[in-house]
């Protein structure tokens, strides 16, 4: 009897041993993952932005802290930081990092900005804005990207509002908005965007048929809006609830 008590015990602590050894490894490798991102990330910052037109100091920081990886599925994680849109399922993809750094700089943010972005997708653009921002309003229409992307912003931030919804609309109850970020096409402007545009805010916002648009920047001056071109662009599509294109 004394001899099969030992024996449980036994296994029972090399159980235990075993487990915390995998628990130390396991640890340790996810804190060398961190470190790589961490890596990419500033090499993204350097080579990707930084050597081109990314100028504003604090969307680098942002740019810079927020981990990208996270809003990628699993299986894409390790082209994170490429210079490159990823797929992220429901026939939508992430953008290219340097077109959120640079839809971001174009709309001037501050501390005091309340911002609306139509296309949460993944809700990268959304948390780059939460870093800058002082209330983010998102709108998706695909309810499972949106869904998706609320849990992860709720786990970081406190500052942003995910609404599952037709972005053409906007967000009347929380408008005027200092900025809007639209991440989708249509093929003209939104009139009830331009409506909720705070004066002397700014849109941007790609603009034209599937396959090609033009990103622009608008200004609201004495209720009118004054465009700008920023680069051509490829966005996929802005569509209503039963997916017919805006």
């Amino acid at each position: 009897m004394k001899s099969q008590n030992f024996n449980i015990l036994f296994f029972l602590t090399v159980v235990c041993i075993l487990a915390t050894l995998w628990l130390a490894l396991h640890c340790r490798a996810e804190a060398v993952r961190e470190k790589d991102y961490s890596l990419l990330r500033e090499r993204m910052v350097t080579s990707q932005l930084a050597a081109r037109d990314i100028t504003d100091k604090n969307v680098l920081s942002a740019m810079r802290q927020v981990p990208r990886h996270l809003y990628v599925p699993e299986n894409y994680r390790h082209l994170a930081y490429e210079d490159y849109p990823l797929p992220i399922g429901e026939g939508q993809t992430i953008s290219q990092p340097y077109i959120v750094a640079l839809m971001t700089q174009v709309v001037n943010p501050h501390a005091q900005m309340k911002v609306l972005e139509i296309g949460t997708g993944s809700g990268y653009q959304a948390a780059i804005l939460a870093k800058l921002c002082r209330e983010v309003y998102t709108i998706e229409i695909i309810e499972v990207l949106g869904a998706r992307a609320q849990k992860i912003l709720q786990k970081y931030y406190d500052n942003v509002r995910v609404k599952i919804g037709d972005g053409y609309q906007g967000w009347p109850q929380f408008a005027p908005f200092d900025a809007i970020i639209v991440t989708c096409a249509p093929t003209h402007v939104p009139k009830p965007l331009a409506e909720q545009l705070r004066e002397g805010g700014r849109m941007v916002i790609p603009v034209g048929e599937a396959g090609y648009q033009q990103l622009v920047v608008l200004t609201k001056s004495k209720g009118r809006l004054i465009e700008q071109e920023v680069i051509p662009v490829r966005f996929v599509p802005m569509v209503d609830s039963k997916g017919k294109k805006y």
